[in-house]
């Protein structure tokens, strides 16, 4: 009786045949839109678009939105990933390349991979251990690691399937950028261009983890032969007395996009090593392919067109920045096109199949150049930020107009939707620069920088206003523009309900009708945002979801914040009533060390070091940000142990590796010694001021060039 209960059981009622765990390949992705419940790439779809077409939030109901549910990363560092979502399971990844795999409708963690990675090459990464996301492919799910691996993990167990050393362990090489997959290869560049790398991406079987082949974006030494064919091209663009034991730079570390129709991969191509040209190439070139749009073979990684942004790249104005694929009337007729504001200030529309430039403009103010003359594609520079002989301050500073952050384009309003940053910077020349394998090789003088920041405490540019932009890219013109408080304008979501959502330095998550940018909602969520929200549906109920946590460039340099950066996934829907993740407040600093009466020389060459060295994790003037150790409160105990410490690598562990190969003992006795001094320093007036800015209005960066 009870088999034949349990046959009719099965007759009545047959199981639904679910997918396996990531089951995502070339023909669901091409055919995103006709789910757009899912988010089963890194934008969306191969175009990198961004939109959603789901419209139960919208501009009617949005103020309605409430927290679903939250999932605590357990981390403290930078989160700039984009979540995929895949048949209801959700893959995100933290700080320190950690992945997470959650139930995306109730946040239920299914599992995590943490790839332990060593915390001492935290030293090698300019920006932060963050990571951008993973790819999800033929059950797999691959991840880049920030000491330079590259795993495929299994979608249902996690279970770490292969991994392959994408880098050389002996150079300073870092990956943060999320890979992608193209007819079953794995995509994926790297970074470390300020330390001194030579950048190139590579493709690799996604079944195997074997190389299939790599594309060397800047030639190697003169005396070895060329890689591949195009690097005959680009080293024409080099003086024959270029920097070559700096690697040149060049790296791959962020986006990229692909045209199946055209059947073509789209990828940006970052600065240079050093910045400084004189000292790089002297004589002059344009130095290929710096800075440069590279369309290649997914099969082959052979080089189609190539279009570059910055010829003779001289400010970190990388084109690494996000890049968008649509079609476009201009002029009549519908183009096919790839959009990308890099941080040069220059919003560009290119034909995708050709590389040629159809139209280029400002997007911010800038000084570096006028115009970019449409017949030869080339920025005209005024010789305003020329920077080799004296200071030149420049528009925009090396954080960009844009950077990272994802813009997005809405296919219905036609505007892209770009997160901007106005920001001036005063570059100064190293006199007698000398490469130094392992350091920040960017031919600037630290040391002037420090000295002028700690007479404008926070530093002379480094407090501006960002903004939410929507950008016409036909008529490249600005629509309407949304001025922040904060100095970070985090990613970017638009959806099918003429909506638009954007997190911000200063801990909320807004929303803003697509067509006008009036403000309809905002959750105050305590903890600053950098990256980019996603939308999804599962059982009919929408959801928007993104990572809250600070981090990244501005949040080791140029913000202060006052709280614990308990990093933490948000998930909002209409009706959401669950509670926000409290916030715990930092407490305040105490000078715990005694004054020491060092001789001003010790002090001031310990500024020297200091800014070479430790600037860019512990701040200007020894001020942290929050996110690491603020230095001046140190305690005793870190006080007696500072040479194990600097030098020892006694706090490896914590991310602190040791400094030895660049600092002797003295160096690191005189940088301690300017610490003290530093926790003692009062403030001036002018400091106060600024300190204020940081913590709330902000100065614009044109008034502190005048």
């Amino acid at each position: 009786m009870r088999l034949l209960v349990a046959w009719l059981v099965l007759v009545a009622a047959p199981p639904v045949l679910a997918r396996p765990a990531g089951d995502v390949d070339a023909a669901r992705i091409a055919a995103a839109d006709s789910e757009p419940g899912s988010w089963l790439a890194h934008g969306r779809t191969y175009s990198e678009q961004r939109f959603s077409p789901l419209d139960q939030i919208n501009a009617r109901n949005v103020a309605q939105l409430g927290l679903a549910w939250s999932y605590m990363t357990g981390t403290r560092r930078g989160l700039e990933a984009t979540p995929i979502v895949v048949d209801g399971a959700m893959y995100v990844t933290g700080s320190w390349s950690v992945v997470y795999a959650l139930d995306a409708a109730t946040g239920r963690e299914l599992w995590r991979h943490d790839p332990q990675v060593p915390r001492r090459t935290g030293r090698n990464a300019c920006c932060d251990v963050v990571n951008r996301g993973v790819a999800v492919w033929k059950g797999r799910v691959f991840v880049a690691t920030i000491d330079g691996r590259l795993l495929a993990l299994d979608a249902r167990t996690g279970r770490r399937i292969w991994s392959t050393l994408t880098v050389d362990p002996a150079l300073p090489y870092t990956i943060t950028g999320a890979p992608r997959v193209v007819k079953d290869r794995v995509i994926i560049g790297n970074g470390g261009g300020e330390f001194g790398v030579r950048g190139y991406f590579s493709a690799y079987s996604a079944s195997t983890g074997s190389l299939l082949w790599r594309f060397y974006t800047v030639p190697g030494r003169p005396d070895r032969p060329y890689e591949h064919p195009e690097l005959e091209m680009a080293a024409a663009t080099w003086s024959k007395d270029s920097m070559w034991e700096a690697g040149l730079g060049g790296t791959v570390w962020d986006s990229m996009a692909y045209d199946p129709e055209l059947d073509l991969l789209y990828v940006g191509v970052g600065n240079s090593t050093p910045y400084n040209r004189e000292v790089r190439s002297p004589g002059g070139g344009d130095n290929l392919f710096l800075t440069a749009i590279l369309a290649v073979r997914p099969e082959t990684g052979r080089l189609v067109w190539h279009y570059q942004t910055t010829p003779g790249e001289n400010w970190d104005y990388t084109a690494t920045q996000h890049m968008i694929l649509a079609d476009l009337e201009i002029g009549g007729r519908v183009r096919k096109v790839l959009m990308q504001a890099p941080k040069n200030g220059f919003f560009y529309v290119l034909d995708r199949a050709t590389g040629e430039l159809l139209s280029a403009r400002k997007y911010v103010a800038i000084n570096w150049a006028s115009h970019v003359d449409p017949k030869t594609g080339r920025p005209v520079e005024t010789g305003d930020a020329e920077w080799a002989k004296r200071t030149a301050w420049v528009m925009p500073g090396p954080e960009g107009g844009h950077n990272w952050h994802p813009m997005s384009f809405h296919p219905g309003t036609g505007l892209v939707y770009l997160p901007t940053t106005e920001t001036v910077y005063p570059f100064t020349a190293e006199p007698d620069f000398v490469y130094q394998p392992g350091a920040m090789n960017t031919g600037e003088d630290f040391a002037a920088l420090s000295e002028r920041g700690e007479t404008i405490m926070n530093g002379p540019g480094f407090c501006a206003p960002s903004q939410l932009t929507a950008w016409d890219p036909v008529s490249q013109k600005r629509a309407w523009r949304v001025d922040h408080d904060d100095v970070l304008s985090g990613g970017v979501l638009s959806t099918a309900g003429n909506l638009v959502f954007q997190g911000a330095g200063d801990g909320k998550l807004s929303a803003y009708r697509a067509t006008t940018g009036e403000k309809l909602w905002e959750s105050p969520v305590g903890i600053g945002i950098m990256a980019p929200p996603v939308s999804y549906q599962i059982d009919g109920v929408q959801y928007v979801a993104v990572l809250a946590g600070i981090g990244g460039s501005l949040g080791l340099n140029f913000m202060r914040f006052d709280y614990v950066n308990d990093g933490r996934l948000l998930v909002y829907k209409l009706g959401g009533t669950a509670p926000l993740p409290p916030v715990e407040k930092r407490p305040q600093g105490v000078v715990r060390v005694p004054r020491r009466e060092d001789a001003p020389g010790k002090v001031e060459r310990g500024r020297k070091l200091y800014a070479r060295n430790c600037l860019r994790c512990h701040g200007l003037g020894a001020q942290s940000s929050g996110l690491l150790p603020d230095l001046r409160y140190s305690s005793a105990d870190v006080h007696s142990s500072w040479q194990a410490i600097v030098r020892g690598g006694a706090f490896r562990s914590r991310g602190m590796a040791s400094f030895a190969d660049l600092i002797d003992e003295a160096g690191a006795d005189d940088i301690q010694a300017y610490v003290v001094a530093r926790a003692y320093h009062e403030q001036t007036l002018l400091e106060w001021g600024l300190e204020l800015a940081a913590r709330g209005v902000c100065i614009p960066a044109t008034w502190l060039a005048d």
